[in-house]
């Protein structure tokens, strides 16, 4: 039977883990083929495996350890302004209303939509007949759309002042479709967890579509990118500086090197940060992002968390935060104060302190860049 001490598991971490997530990662470590365990600062419950998650297994694939939003990640670009332009509340709105207008919760209607896929998403099939229905039907009017929960699109200004946008989504609805697709032809694991055989027909076929979500969830970022740009043209007569544009994601799992050894690396709510590899990790609504550089470091499987990371579940958080605390944590942030009673979620208060785990990841990443919040921008239905 397999033992904890067979699994070799790394922590970074801002504070001292819950008991339940300890109890969760003791699970994983009993898994099956699992072999390595990094755990991030942002580490926190979820379902299944908990989001802060790096593992490696020599030839199982776990698709619960990337979860659903397959490729969900983070772009950034800045643009030939300062933030400054967006200091007045009138013009504040105008940028909220055009991204209400431009950049949808769920899907876009047949006046927005693209009108098909770009070719590199099209023509490349899904494994199974009703995910490529999906892909032609879902798929298609989801691009370019933000989603609920924690997404957003957030308007930046750096130390020097320079206008940055930041986008926060990953591959909607199909992502989840195929990670439950493949579910169904899984093996459950002594512990509970299913999993793939990477060298069997229903293994190659899940990467394969991996890999697709993976380049639909950059294209979904891209697009809501390009449409932000485009508004700030029309409003303001400002662009966007294109050689600046940087993006990573958080949700995946391919094979990779480390220490002399080949392995499938899963990332759950964690990016890779390989030696001098530029990334991305938002703080919340109403605090510091950080731009980053890998350091390689390979104790943590050359990986880094993917955000600040959840200190209330949503439930507690609603129950806990109040309409007037919300406000208070979001002052100097221009954002949809319709929406203040369906936010409490994501107050700043319900996430970790961002600026404690970037310390306890130093030895992971090298800052090159803070940039704060001055529009935030969350779609919902």
């Amino acid at each position: 039977m397999k033992t904890k001490q067979d699994v070799i598991m790394r922590q970074w971490l801002a504070e001292p883990l819950p008991k339940s997530v300890e109890q969760a990662l003791e699970r994983l470590g009993r898994t099956e083929d699992v072999c390595r365990i990094a755990v991030m600062p942002d580490v926190h419950l979820a379902d299944d495996v908990c989001i802060g998650t790096v593992m490696a297994t020599t030839h199982m694939i776990y698709p619960d350890a990337v979860g659903g939003d397959i490729g969900c990640g983070m772009a950034a670009v800045r643009f030939d302004t300062e933030a400054a332009l967006l200091s007045d509340e009138w013009t504040a709105a105008k940028v909220l209303h055009g991204l209400i207008r431009t950049i949808p919760s769920i899907r876009h209607g047949a006046a927005t939509a693209v009108y098909r896929l770009p070719e590199h998403l099209r023509d490349v099939p899904l494994s199974d007949q009703c995910l490529e229905k999906l892909k032609q039907r879902d798929a298609r009017v989801q691009l370019g759309t933000l989603g609920r929960g924690n997404h957003f699109l957030e308007f930046q200004v750096d130390e020097e002042g320079a206008l940055w946008l930041m986008v926060h989504s990953g591959s909607r609805m199909i992502g989840q479709a195929i990670r439950d697709h493949h579910l169904r032809a899984a093996t459950r694991s002594s512990t509970g967890f299913w999993y793939l055989e990477s060298d069997k027909q229903s293994g190659e076929a899940y990467l394969r579509d991996v890999i697709w979500a993976l380049q639909y969830a950059e294209e979904n970022r891209q697009a809501m990118i390009r449409s932000a740009v485009c508004l700030m043209e029309d409003l303001f007569s400002v662009t966007a500086d294109w050689s600046s544009v940087f993006s990573c994601h958080h949700n995946h799992v391919r094979r990779e090197i480390h220490c002399g050894s080949q392995w499938w690396v899963h990332r759950k709510g964690a990016i890779w940060a390989g030696a001098g590899v530029k990334g991305i990790i938002p703080g919340s609504m109403g605090t510091a992002s950080y731009h980053v550089e890998g350091r390689g470091h390979e104790g943590s499987l050359q990986s880094s968390s993917h955000g600040a990371g959840r200190l209330l579940s949503r439930r507690d958080a609603h129950r806990i935060i109040r309409i007037d605390q919300l406000k208070r944590e979001m002052k100097g942030v221009w954002f949809d104060q319709r929406r203040l009673s369906r936010l409490c979620d994501e107050a700043p208060s319900a996430y970790k302190d961002i600026a404690c785990v970037m310390r306890a990841q130093s030895e992971l990443t090298k800052i090159l860049r803070i940039v704060r919040p001055v529009l935030n921008y969350k779609a919902m239905s």
